[in-house]
């Protein structure tokens, strides 16, 4: 059996572009698996895994959970919200007590960039990256990938443009990283305020034109704007963002050829993405929803594998 080159998934930045093609071959399989009447494998009945959710999440914890329900593996979940986190506790000491209770794996989304590297280096424990701050979501990135793969045959020579908040998405960096390794082009598109100073360092190409980067694409990813992590307006009105960057089917079906649309969720309908090309056949949206449980089974299943006991 081949092996990831990594005994953690904290980012798509140390994966290798072998480390994803063997979670998509592997992800290939665990999709014929929940496609089946019968969607259960026990592949991991041995395996306790810990889902630590220190922000909120609707997609990528259901998405976790059922991926590990479907490998058997023992399943824990852990809200921060109503832990003793808000009696002061650290996050080293909570994961240890968890861990005391003989957990494997750890999957956690947390506010803090770097969150899931520190811990790495203080626990003996396979971590998973569900998300930190706004520096990387490498699961959402890989089915991302996946889902292009999938309805374009392969990533390589594609090109696919990021529209939306960049600045403050997590989703866009690991998504980025993940495109390059595969040989795609990558293009980010929003208003100034929202696109990173120094982006083009990271060899991707700036468009603040909505219609010029969609005739350049073959895939665009919309993004919702992060109110959450914005501490100041970056743009006038959300009026106004729309009406710049918002995707309509008008502006699709004006466009000189058809191309795929994305969404990484939740979408704001009627901001960023209008609900007919939400709903349209070029859109892959729920189909990412799937692969994503696909995906994050043969992530878990392959990291797994390398843990002692096995």
């Amino acid at each position: 059996m081949k092996n990831l080159s990594v005994n953690h998934l904290l980012g798509i930045k140390q994966l290798t572009e072998d480390d994803i093609q063997l979670i998509f071959e592997t992800a290939d399989s665990f999709k014929k698996i929940i496609n089946r009447p019968i969607k259960k494998v026990p592949t991991l009945r041995d395996i306790t895994i810990a889902n630590l959710f220190f922000e909120n999440s609707t997609r990528t914890r259901l998405s976790f959970e059922l991926a590990e329900k479907r490998l058997s593996a023992d399943v824990v979940n852990f809200s921060a919200a109503s832990s003793s986190v808000k009696k002061g506790e650290t996050l080293i000491d909570t994961v240890n007590n968890i861990l005391a209770m003989k957990v494997d794996m750890v999957v956690m989304r947390h506010p803090n960039p770097g969150a899931h590297v520190f811990l790495s280096k203080h626990i003996d424990a396979t971590i998973i990256n569900a998300g930190d701050g706004t520096h990387e979501h490498p699961t959402q990135a890989l089915l991302d990938s996946y889902s292009i793969r999938e309805k374009l045959g392969d990533v390589t020579g594609k090109k696919v443009v990021i529209v939306g908040d960049i600045k403050h998405s997590r989703v866009a960096l690991s998504n980025i990283y993940a495109l390059q390794k595969q040989g795609a082009e990558v293009m980010v598109c929003g208003p100034a305020t929202l696109i990173p100073k120094y982006i083009e360092k990271l060899g991707v190409k700036v468009e603040y034109n909505l219609k010029k980067a969609l005739n350049w694409c073959d895939v665009a990813n919309m993004l919702r704007i992060q109110l959450e992590r914005q501490d100041i307006k970056y743009f006038p009105t959300q009026r106004e963002y729309v009406l710049q960057y918002g995707l309509t089917k008008e502006i699709l079906d004006n466009l000189d050829k058809e191309i795929v649309v994305m969404h990484p969720g939740p979408i704001n309908r009627g901001v960023e993405i209008t609900s007919d090309v939400a709903d349209s056949k070029q859109s892959i949206i729920l189909n990412q929803v799937e692969n994503g449980v696909a995906v994050r089974m043969a992530v878990i299943y392959l990291l797994a594998s390398k843990i002692k006991r096995y």
